[in-house]
């Protein structure tokens, strides 16, 4: 009995070991298949859109191989760049444009109807101010007359910021300073009440006849004209060799009063700053009322075209806009766009 029950504590002892090896595998391989790692994959449909498939691999310890195991499926539809040979679609709600050598329409949407401008005021503003011949070089300062408060828009130049007529004219236009288009007109012959009523006149003179100014930055949106009548404006502020030359420069550094390093103003149009577009002139605009504008005078397939377009919803929505207008104008034929294209 004594030898059966020494017998039977050895084999018990030899045993164990086993066991918890057993024991501890089959743990681990239940840990192991439950580790699982997500890969994304696209692929090439026929429709020649791309699809997004998700797939799950049962990741093994090293050395065992990978399985996949296709889980879903998800169709995910990448868009085409625009290359002009469908239909010009345009975000902005208003637009126009023209060849400025013949005149002809090349393309129109809701042409006539009156909208606010915001800053496209600030070439009427610009026109105005240099017909009165004033010197360039005289020191104006920003008063607290020039400081926004009705929106509250942000400024870098500081009431008591000193600068030439000159610099006030090309931060006004490259850089939209409300602040320096507001002391260019404070600083007119009879002051703002007279330069307003110059404004008005100017557009008068350019048959402007659905655009009325109440001040020069563009921040009241009483400030309302048409595609139609922008056109002519653009056009007429081509004509002056300072709006041009400001209005297609990228950026300047000037020395502000208090500041012991110059600044850097940039321009902004981003396709003036970094495109291969042929620009000569440029304003952009934005207030909520109005909501993004852009006018253009720019050469597209060799000829001077005049770029309008108005209230568009999206930050860069106008800036697609006339690149989609250049590739529909070089992708076609403009001798067979004509007056009845439209949108």
């Amino acid at each position: 009995m004594r030898k059966l029950i020494l017998l039977y504590t050895a084999l018990t002892l030899s045993l164990s070991p086993m066991l918890s090896y057993a024991a501890t595998k089959k743990t681990h391989k239940h840990v192991v298949s439950h580790i699982k790692v997500t890969h994304t994959k696209y692929q090439k449909n026929k429709a020649g859109n791309y699809d997004l498939a998700k797939y799950k691999l049962n990741r093994n310890v090293a050395g065992v191989k990978k399985s996949r195991v296709h889980v879903q499926k998800v169709s995910m539809i990448v868009p085409r760049a625009y290359d002009g040979s469908g239909p010009l679609e345009l975000a902005s709600s208003k637009a126009l444009v023209i060849n400025q050598l013949t005149g002809e329409i090349i393309y129109a949407k809701n042409t006539s109807q009156s909208t606010p401008i915001a800053s496209v005021t600030k070439l009427m503003t610009a026109m105005v101010m240099l017909d009165a011949h004033l010197p360039m070089d005289d020191l104006l300062f920003i008063g607290d007359e020039d400081v926004d408060y009705i929106k509250r828009t942000h400024s870098r130049l500081n009431v008591g910021t000193q600068l030439t007529r000159g610099e006030l004219l090309q931060l006004a236009l490259m850089s939209s300073e409300n602040r320096a288009a507001s002391a260019l007109a404070r600083n007119y012959p009879g002051g703002i009440g007279a330069f307003m009523v110059a404004m008005n006149r100017k557009a008068d003179v350019l048959g402007m006849k659905s655009t009325r100014f109440y001040d020069a930055t563009g921040l009241d949106s009483n400030n309302v004209s048409t595609a139609e009548d922008l056109v002519k404006m653009v056009n007429a502020a081509y004509h002056y060799p300072e709006i041009r030359q400001v209005t297609t420069t990228a950026s300047q550094e000037i020395t502000l009063y208090g500041r012991e390093n110059p600044i850097n103003f940039v321009n902004t149009n981003s396709l003036v700053r970094g495109s291969d577009w042929v620009i000569g002139l440029s304003k952009t605009g934005f207030i909520n009322e109005a909501g993004r504008c852009l006018v253009m005078q720019a050469e597209i397939s060799g000829q001077p075209m005049i770029i309008v377009l108005l209230d568009s919803a999206g930050k860069q929505s106008r800036i697609g806009d006339a690149n989609r207008i250049r590739k529909w104008i070089e992708y076609n034929d403009t001798a067979l766009l004509g007056e009845n294209v439209s949108g």
